[in-house]
Formats: structure tokens, sequence, C-alpha cells
């Protein structure tokens, strides 16, 4: 088996594993949401207006959605992914609290076609599993890696993974595509920086 199968195999296992230990986090904390919040307000620092990517959270994921109300309330633009095609970065498009939505790719809500598109500088980006070296386990699509890649290219980004405390683990199998994120909250805490310099900050 080569390096690169090898790799695969060990993602599609854990990716297997951490599937339901995340559900099994999503039913047990009802006030997630509210917690980290708290969490990632009070640990990260944002540029004034910083546009923010966030994610509309599918069934098990930790709902980001009192924290970008919190952040939109705080006069920052909000953003939430769309895919526009296999194997290309993800588009942002403008989002505000009470927007209607629709059913995008993956069966994803996201903002109409009519959203403006917007390029954060804070991109908040879901996962299956975590370590403390900032690599995160996603859905196999690879879309978050080449968008955070493509926006690191380009300039300062902060990449911010939220999750619940227990989808870490002590390793998560990586190779030269996967980018590592600055920072991971949890509702019980903010865990960074994480080796990388803080692209969204001053």
């Amino acid at each position: 088996m080569s390096a690169a199968d090898a790799l695969t195999a060990a993602k599609k296992e854990l990716r297997a594993a951490a599937a339901l230990r995340r559900r099994g986090a999503a039913a047990a904390a009802i006030e997630a949401g509210a917690w980290l919040r708290d969490r990632a307000l009070g640990a990260l620092t944002l540029p004034l207006g910083a546009v923010v990517s966030g994610y509309w959270p599918l069934p098990d994921e930790l709902d980001p959605r009192p924290l970008l109300t919190a952040l939109h309330d705080r006069g920052h633009v909000i953003g939430l992914p769309v895919v526009v095609g296999r194997g290309l970065p993800l588009i942002f498009r403008r989002w505000r609290p009470g927007q209607a939505l629709v059913k995008g790719s993956f069966k994803v809500e996201t903002p109409p076609e009519s959203a403006d598109v917007v390029t954060p500088a804070v991109v908040l980006a879901p996962l299956l599993a975590f370590d403390r070296a900032g690599y995160r386990l996603g859905y196999g699509g690879g879309f978050y890696d080449r968008t955070i890649a493509g926006f690191r290219s380009r300039g300062s980004l902060l990449a911010v993974g939220l999750a619940f405390a227990a989808q870490e683990v002590a390793a998560v199998p990586h190779g030269p595509s996967d980018e590592p994120l600055d920072w991971i909250v949890t509702e019980r805490e903010a865990i960074g920086p994480l080796g990388r310099p803080a692209g969204g900050g001053d």
C-alpha cells in the first residue's frame, strides 16, 4: 500500500469513529452553541469589521449561529460557504440574521445567489475530529483545505476550527495538502494560537 493509500485509509477509519463521537457529544450538550460563543469572543481578537465566514450547521455539528449573530451585532460582515464545484475552493455569500436560505450542495443551507460574494479574513470551519497540532479531519472533499490554502497564499487569514471538546483525538492523519488551523474553539476552551501567525489580527 502506498503512503497516499495508507493516509486515505487512516482518514476513512477515523472519519467513521469521529462521526459517532460527535453525534454523542451533540446529544449531550444542549447549550454548546452559547458556550462556544462565549469562549470564542473571549479568546479571539478580530479586527473591527473583519469579514468572518461561518457555516450553517448540519445535524450533529456544533452550532455556530449564536457566535455568528454576536459577531454580526459587533459590526462584522458574515459569509456562509457555497460549494461551486468538485475540486474547487469554496466561495462565501453574505449572510444576515433572519435571512432566508436555500438548499445548496450536500444539503447545506446557503444564502441565495443574489447575496453578495465576500472574501473572509477569518474562516470558522466545522470538522469531524481535531488534534492539538491544529489538524482537522473534514468530510473528505478537501474544500476547506483548498480554500484556506488559497487565502493564505494571497495574504493573511485566521483559520479557526469549531468543534465539541469530545471530538479531540491524539493525532489526525494528515498529508501535505492538509492545512493546519490557527485556533480551535470548543464549548469548553479555546486552543491556540497553534504555531501559525494569527493572520486575522492587527
